[in-house]
């Protein structure tokens, strides 16, 4: 017989997601600890990282720790891994999901502002990869996930900075696919649509919110949270293994139009 459900427990599995204290990160890790995986969240501030992290492992009885750490930071990412190895006996699965977005026209953003949207979306993917791997192709396998975005395929006017950084994530995820598929480590990405997290919170009730953003979806309405954990928990098992480069788009619909 088929395995069927059973290629979606992640029993045994430890998992670090950045970005992990709120909004999506924190809903996915959420969910790869349902799916039974021990998991380090991951945020630039320690005590919201270890309030997150006791959240979950209270709800879903799993191991669950905290972490602080700029994922811009390579020597903050070295020794990220380092305690998460040391923490969690290894890393099966990374979930690079830290993020910023700053918005504006581009003759009204200043290079900084450009700048630092790149060390944080692009490089540090980059870093927390890097970081991983060698661990990994000691283990013989593991799993990334990056979250890029539907702003990474398609266009949005005043998002210069991260659209650049997203479309950067998707070729850097499609690359490094190629280069560890032969090493049993699925690389992949995640792109979400207009999910309502705190980073959106200031544009929800906006003209180009309402018309630009939700009215463009399908469903005519933000994601909700919980709707990112089933693209998480695939990506993440057995499941996914034939996944590889891959680009999944969970944005209700925004991108079929």
């Amino acid at each position: 017989m088929l395995p069927g459900i059973q290629q979606f427990d992640l029993s045994g599995k430890s998992a670090v997601v950045t970005g992990g204290s709120k909004g999506l990160g924190l809903a996915m890790a959420a969910g790869l600890a349902s799916a039974g995986a021990d998991v380090m969240l991951v945020s630039r501030h320690a005590e919201e990282a270890d309030a997150a992290a006791k959240s979950v492992a209270e709800e879903f009885g799993r191991r669950a720790i905290g972490y602080a750490a700029d994922v811009a930071d390579a020597d903050a990412v070295t020794a990220m891994v380092a305690e998460a190895n040391a923490q969690l006996g290894k890393i099966d699965i990374l979930i690079n999901n830290a993020g910023i977005n700053i918005r504006g026209p581009i003759d009204e953003l200043t290079y900084e502002e450009f700048r630092r949207v790149q060390a944080i979306n692009v490089d540090g993917v980059w870093l927390c990869c890097r970081a991983v791997v060698p661990q990994m192709k000691q283990a013989g396998g593991g799993r990334i996930i990056n979250l890029c975005s539907t702003l990474g395929l398609v266009g949005l006017a005043n998002r210069t900075p991260y659209a650049s950084s997203k479309g950067a994530v998707a070729q850097m995820t499609r690359a490094l696919a190629l280069e560890l598929a032969p090493l049993n480590i699925n690389v992949n990405a995640i792109c979400p649509g207009p999910f309502l997290t705190e980073m959106n919170v200031p544009i929800a009730e906006t003209e180009e919110g309402k018309r630009f953003i939700v009215g463009a979806t399908a469903l005519e309405r933000w994601g909700r949270l919980e709707e990112i954990q089933g693209a998480a928990i695939f990506l993440a098992s057995d499941a996914a293994s034939y996944m590889v480069g891959s680009m999944l788009v969970v944005d209700g619909g925004w991108t079929a139009r």
